[in-house]
C-alpha cells in the first residue's frame, strides 16, 4: 500500500443486538470508506458478537473511524491490527470451467495451493482453498488465464497472537450493566 491508502483490519466485540451492524456501517459510510470484507460470528460469551472488518483509506481518516466506532454504545471493544501480525485466515470457493486439456494443469495448481476439489463434473470444478489473503490472491492471479466463472471469498478473520483482552473486557462490561 502507499502512504495515501492503507489497509485497515479491525476486530470488534459488540453486543449482539439488532441494528448494531447498521450503525457500524454508517460510521464507514460517513467517512467515505468502503467495507471490503466483513465477518460476523457469535462471540466467546453469549450476548456478544465478534466482527472482523477490512477496508482501505487514508491513515488520518483511519484514526477517526476507530474513534467513532469506540463511541458507539453497543461496541464494547475495537482492536486495530495495523501494527501487529495477527493470525489470519480466509476461505474461497472458485468455480472453473474445465476442458479435457486443462484438467491436469488445474488439478496440479490446486494441489500446489492445497485447494480441495469439492465439486467435479465434466464441465466444471469448484475448489475450496483456505489461507491468508495473500495466498488466495496469488492463486486467483494464477487462475486468471483459465476460465474462472465465479469466486466467493469469506474475507479474512483475524486473531491476535498474545493473550486475549476480550474475555476480561466483556466480563467488566457485564458487571457494569
Amino acid at each position: 500500500m502507499n502512504k495515501t491508502t492503507d489497509k485497515l483490519t479491525l476486530s470488534l466485540a459488540v453486543r449482539d443486538k439488532p441494528g448494531v451492524l447498521v450503525r457500524i456501517a454508517l460510521v464507514f459510510a460517513r467517512r467515505g470508506y468502503n467495507i471490503e470484507s466483513l465477518s460476523v460470528s457469535p462471540g466467546a460469551k453469549a450476548g456478544f458478537a465478534r466482527m472482523t472488518i477490512t477496508t482501505s483509506g487514508h491513515p488520518d481518516t483511519r484514526v477517526q473511524i476507530i474513534k467513532q466506532l469506540r463511541k458507539l454504545i453497543d461496541v464494547v471493544y475495537v482492536t486495530d491490527h495495523g501494527d501487529e501480525s495477527p493470525i489470519e485466515t480466509e476461505i474461497a470457493l472458485i468455480k472453473l470451467r474445465v476442458t479435457p486439456n486443462s484438467r491436469t494443469e488445474l488439478l496440479q495448481i490446486a494441489e500446489h495451493y492445497k485447494a480441495k476439489v469439492v465439486h467435479y463434473s465434466a464441465e466444471t470444478f469448484i475448489l475450496r482453498v483456505e489461507g491468508d489473503s495473500g495466498k488466495l490472491s496469488a492463486l486467483l492471479l494464477l487462475l486468471e488465464t483459465h476460465n474462472v466463472e465465479e469466486v466467493v471469498r469469506s474475507g479474512p478473520v483475524v486473531m491476535n497472537r498474545q493473550a486475549s483482552v476480550f474475555k476480561d473486557i466483556l466480563a467488566a462490561d457485564e458487571a457494569a450493566e
